[in-house]
């Protein structure tokens, strides 16, 4: 009887050298170039439609092709490609859940109200640092950068709108404020990870981690306030016939910030995303029900509250596009939400994004990329460089922030033991350039996600996300000149 235990196609990777590892990224990055630069080049066209999804599918035709080439099994490569795709299912539900979420805190009149009140507290001037902080907070409590985005995030992108300021800004200040929050909480799921890759406790890694954490964020509230005191606001006329327009079209009263007060308590209390969201989207059409019966029936493109009509408008809040009416022209956007389905795009490009990495990971282009980085340097510096960079490269190669937190921390953890580091250091390292950074990569599942949930291009945020690009240079800065950098030693003693 053989007792050898079974073992797939995955479980063995050939060797592959770098240049081969590099021609479907040299590829892939010349389409996606290519459609951003002449093809949509700031047009109204959707740059995230279909072509970079596509394009994304020929890169991993292209690595198929390669590994192939390589002695890798076509078998081993679909395996990868569908243990990645697995790996986006709690995404994709999420993805769907913020959704019917949107649909129904609008219908049942939630994100008006939150923009009502948010408009008469929050001046102009400190709008952006308000993001910053109202964000960070609530990541802080919550642990989760995404969820932050799908509930005030949406609240705060549509105040933005209302009083003229560039959504772009807004999504940057809201998440830098996200990020900062998500990097430093105990219950995030990046901040227990990075941890247990470099092989330190979760707590150490935190005070470590607030070093380089604190001074970014601090560099980011600076600049977000010089940018409001100099914000040249587009004049919207007279605010309170805004305020007037929104109550006139839904009955705004504060018991409707009962709802995201659960949804995020829910969060605080450990309670799954996905179970938090339902219930979110659940308690929405109950307060459309009680506070927007007329909405409901209007949405059901019908003439009387019965059962048919009510649930024919719930469900169409969830599921598809809805329009309150408005002749107020800053509170057109404000007023639709694409439930469910507005979502199916951004789902799209995760699924493509995640056939890349699965190619990418099976032919062993990934590994050979982070080895070749880890070859690249030999000082202190350069481990810290050598590690910052392979987080970067497996954010555009791999497309997801885990991938960027596990290959890059399996791989260096023996290096910085053998120049005497403390793990913390590493752990450290991965989130300040593998977490913040997924976010700014568009077909990353981070920069989708926030992307297609805030209704703002990666490439419309991207200067102002300023925490998470400062991030890394945060961590480069402290090792080139040796600021708290924990030797072994020191950590054992």
């Amino acid at each position: 009887m053989n007792n050898k235990p079974a073992t797939s196609e995955a479980d063995t990777i050939p060797q592959i050298s770098l240049s081969k590892s590099l021609i479907p990224v040299v590829i892939l990055i010349l389409i996606l170039a290519y459609n951003v630069i002449f093809v949509y080049n700031g047009k109204d066209d959707d740059p995230l439609a279909g072509a970079n999804q596509f394009a994304l599918l020929i890169g991993a035709a292209v690595a198929g092709i390669v590994g192939i080439i390589n002695k890798t099994s076509y078998k081993g490569i679909l395996e990868y490609v569908a243990k990645n795709i697995k790996s986006t299912a709690s995404a994709i539900m999420i993805l769907l859940l913020v959704g019917a979420l949107a649909g129904t805190w609008l219908l049942g009149g939630i994100i008006p109200a939150m923009v009502y009140y948010g408009l008469q507290v929050l001046h102009p001037s400190i709008f952006l640092v308000a993001c910053v902080i109202i964000c960070s907070l609530i990541s802080i409590s919550t642990g989760s950068s995404w969820t932050t985005s799908a509930t005030v995030g949406i609240a705060l992108i549509g105040i933005a709108e209302v009083l003229g300021i560039s959504t772009g800004m807004t999504a940057g200040a809201i998440l830098s404020g996200a990020y900062f929050g998500d990097k430093l909480s105990p219950m995030s799921d990046t901040t227990n990870l990075a941890p247990a890759m470099a092989g330190t406790d979760l707590f150490t890694h935190i005070r470590y981690m607030t070093y380089t954490t604190v001074p970014s964020i601090t560099i980011t509230i600076i600049v977000f306030l010089i940018i409001g005191f100099n914000l040249d606001v587009e004049q919207i006329g007279d605010q309170s016939k805004i305020l007037n327009d929104i109550k006139a079209s839904f009955d705004v009263t504060p018991w409707l910030f009962v709802v995201p007060l659960v949804v995020i308590a829910m969060i605080v209390k450990r309670t799954p995303p996905l179970v938090a969201l339902l219930v979110g989207s659940l308690l929405g059409a109950v307060a459309a029900l009680v506070f927007q019966p007329d909405l409901v029936v209007m949405v059901a493109d019908s003439t009387a509250f019965t059962f048919k009509s009510a649930y024919k408008g719930i469900m169409n809040a969830i599921t598809v596009d809805i329009t309150i009416p408005t002749e107020n022209k800053y509170l057109i956007d404000l007023f639709s939400a694409s439930g469910m389905s507005g979502m199916l795009g951004t789902i799209w490009l995760i699924i493509c994004a995640m056939v890349f990495g699965g190619v990418m990971e099976a032919i062993g282009a990934l590994a050979a990329i982070s080895r070749a980085l880890l070859n690249l340097f030999h000082t202190t510096f350069g481990l810290f460089a050598s590690t910052v960079a392979s987080c970067l490269a497996l954010n555009a190669t791999a497309s997801d922030q885990y991938l960027a937190i596990v290959v890059p921390g399996k791989m260096f953890s023996k290096a910085y033991r053998e120049k005497g580091l403390a793990p913390e250091n590493l752990s450290r390292a991965l989130e300040d350039s593998g977490t913040v950074t997924s976010v700014l990569i568009p077909y990353n599942t981070c920069g989708a996600y926030h992307s297609g949930v805030l209704g703002v291009s990666v490439a419309e945020y991207f200067v102002y996300a300023i925490f998470n690009y400062i991030s890394p240079f945060m961590t480069l800065t402290f090792a080139a000149f040796n600021i708290k950098i924990r030797q072994l030693k020191d950590a054992t003693s």
